[in-house]
């Protein structure tokens, strides 16, 4: 990340490929690492929580951004400052550290926590699907649901929403399932996914045009 330039976590080419494919690798020599809950109290190996890293390589602060600093670099009771990157990741026994996503991605619904990359790379699994984009959208029952931003590989059949639910419920359970599909691609809607500059999804962008639709649909 551009905070922590120029690298934090690293594999070694005598690492096994799980390691390599799975993980970022260790942290670096001079950089610490910790996963934290949302009191920022480190968690076990293996549990996720957000990453924080600490050392030499820390940005000084957000530029003419006090506040975006203050949240982000946090100093601790040792008086060591650590950066709260904001990536929901686990650090196993052996150091490995495995980003699963961004914690203001999770979607609580009905006080449990579902993490949208696995429902997304369980979809991408799909023979029809290209990709995925997973997002939660309001609900007045359980806070929020699981919504999923769909596009169909070339010349392929687009699944229901039952066969999408199906498909997510052989593997992950019912309550991961999707209670809304949107499909994104020429002739929809949502023409092309919303990306950042570096082309990744903005699912705040998503969330907002779900939230947006499913509203208007109640209206009519």
């Amino acid at each position: 990340m551009t905070e922590t330039s120029a690298g934090s976590f690293m594999t070694a080419a005598t690492d096994p490929a799980r390691e390599k494919l799975e993980t970022v690798g260790k942290a670096l020599p001079h950089v610490q690492a910790k996963v934290v809950d949302s009191q920022n109290h480190i968690l076990p190996k293996g549990i996720r929580g957000e990453l924080c890293i600490s050392g030499y390589l820390l940005q000084k602060g957000y530029y003419k951004n006090e506040e975006k600093t203050a949240e982000a670099l946090v100093r601790d009771e040792n008086g060591v400052i650590w950066i709260h990157t904001g990536d929901e990741a686990s650090i196993d026994e052996k150091g490995y550290c495995r980003i699963t996503g961004r914690i203001k991605d999770i979607i609580i619904r009905g006080g449990e926590n579902i993490y949208p990359t696995e429902i997304e790379e369980r979809l991408m699994e799909h023979p029809d699907i290209e990709q995925a984009a997973i997002v939660g959208l309001k609900d007045d029952k359980y806070g929020e649901v699981v919504a999923a931003f769909l596009q169909s590989l070339p010349q392929h059949n687009r699944p229901s929403l039952n066969d999408v639910k199906d498909w997510i419920w052989q593997v992950l359970g019912r309550h991961k399932a999707p209670v809304h599909v949107f499909w994104v691609g020429p002739g929809d809607p949502i023409g092309q996914y919303p990306v950042t500059g570096s082309g990744k999804i903005r699912k705040d962008v998503l969330r907002e045009i779900g939230n947006n639709m499913i509203a208007g649909q109640e209206n009519n």
